[in-house]
């Protein structure tokens, strides 16, 4: 599985970061949308909804939504920033969430409906906060690219670190596999390569330390947004969101750490300013 794992990382990762680097700022934007959009559909089917046509409208609900915010934007990014913050309020909920995991454990929970909202409140605004990074100046790409790298390096970080040291359970109720040692390797690989990188998209001295501030609570909410999409998975009673990637899962299981960073990144970006 690790080998299979690895082989379609070599194939994602080279196409994502192309993207990142070569498209313009609304052709990428299009183009996560529809990644963020199959994550969304993937959430859904989690959060109970197994009609197909339910979904779809739902699904366009969320599309129209983003079409909406590009239409009344009109090039400004404010309404991405907000979007970012409503994000952020999101999963600082979520964290809530995770303290109390067994609400909306059952099928005809209310709390149904609160997770359909989530996955709109998941998805927008980490679309919304790619936009914002991505559009940031003339190095916004990189910016973007860096971004990515440190969930990515979290994520591998902890995997093999865990694997090789782990020992004190995270969450065991909620992800039991997953430990305090991996994330520690995760969160040592995380800031490394965001200073790799960040200095290749042009970091000054007087930054480094807002970038290091921000690539540490980037990999905590990394590791929040893994871990309640582990939650309504075991909700669920599911493994994977989807099995459209071999020795990942689904869609949503690629993004689910990078739905909750990409909103901490893009508002350190703009606080500390780098």
């Amino acid at each position: 599985m690790t080998k299979t794992r690895v082989i379609a990382a070599l194939i994602m990762a080279p196409v994502a970061i192309a993207a990142i680097l070569l498209l313009p700022t609304q052709w990428l934007a299009a183009a996560a949308a529809a990644v963020f959009l199959i994550g969304l559909w993937e959430w859904l089917k989690l959060a109970d909804v197994d009609d197909t046509l339910a979904r779809t409208v739902l699904l366009v609900l969320n599309l129209l939504l983003m079409v909406l915010m590009v239409w009344a934007g009109d090039g400004s990014l404010v309404l991405y920033q907000i979007a970012a913050l409503v994000g952020i309020a999101w999963w600082l909920m979520a964290l809530l969430w995770l303290r109390f995991f067994t609400f909306g454990a059952s099928p005809s929970s209310p709390a149904r409906a609160l997770k359909l909202l989530a996955g709109t409140l998941a998805i927008v605004p980490a679309w919304a906060s790619l936009v914002l990074i991505h559009a940031s100046g003339s190095n916004g790409h990189l910016w973007l690219l860096t971004a990515l790298a440190v969930v990515w390096a979290a994520d591998s970080g902890a995997y093999f670190a865990g694997r090789t040291f782990g020992r004190t359970k995270l969450a065991p109720r909620i992800s039991p596999n997953k430990t305090w040692e991996g994330l520690g390797g995760g969160m040592v690989a995380g800031l490394a390569v965001a200073l790799g990188f960040g200095y290749m998209a042009g970091i000054d001295n007087a930054h480094v330390l807002g970038l290091i501030i921000t690539a540490v609570v980037t990999v905590f909410a990394s590791v929040l947004g893994d871990l309640y999409e582990s939650l309504i998975k075991r909700h669920a009673g599911a493994k994977d969101s989807g099995h459209i990637i071999p020795g990942h899962g689904g869609v949503l299981d690629r993004i689910d750490g990078v739905l909750a960073a990409l909103p901490v990144f893009a508002l350190g970006k703009e606080i500390f300013g780098f």
